[in-house]
């Protein structure tokens, strides 16, 4: 079954290193009995799928949310409309909203957000391409940061996703 897995997860780009990654990161959510979901803006989905890509990952994961413009933010995640004027979309408050609206909305006791610009058009000074805003909701509180990556909209991307991964596995492991 193992090797089922991990012939899939090749096929589909996921290096060993990373499904060695989420394999942990299921086992530490399935030893507590606890759910993840995801509120994914700039890799629309590629979290979700990354998760689900090791076997038995619906023990630990029922679903997750893609809301790629404000509109989306405000109505599957209750993030204030006021929030997104005042902050922006790519912003520390705006991932943490989105990541506590998330795991409420879930049900779920652990919650990940990313909201960035990953180009190759959208950048500015202040936030220029390759600005990613992560939000990781435990029950202990949330934790922000904002990460600027480099490369084309694809490595922006693949960036965010192994980055909000990788933390996400930090916090767990450091509960």
């Amino acid at each position: 079954m193992e090797n089922e897995s991990y012939d899939a997860a090749q096929r589909l780009s996921i290096k060993l290193p990373e499904l060695e990654l989420l394999a942990s990161i299921g086992t530490m959510l399935q030893k507590l009995q606890w759910q993840v979901t995801v509120a994914e803006s700039c890799t629309a989905g590629g979290i979700g799928y990354a998760l689900t890509s090791v076997a038995g990952s619906s023990a630990w994961f029922e679903q997750g949310f893609i809301v790629y413009s404000n509109s989306a933010k405000t109505a599957m995640l209750d993030v204030a409309p006021q929030l997104l004027r005042d902050n922006g979309a790519v912003s520390e408050p705006v991932a943490a909203a989105m990541a506590e609206g998330a795991a409420r909305r879930a049900g779920a006791e652990v919650a990940l957000s990313v909201s960035g610009i990953a180009g190759p058009g959208g950048g500015t000074a202040e936030k220029p391409v390759g600005t990613v805003c992560f939000g990781w909701c435990l029950p202990k509180g949330t934790v922000t940061e904002r990460q600027v990556f480099s490369g084309d909209r694809s490595a922006v991307r693949e960036q965010t996703i192994v980055y909000s991964l990788a933390k996400l596995h930090r916090l767990l492991q450091n509960l």
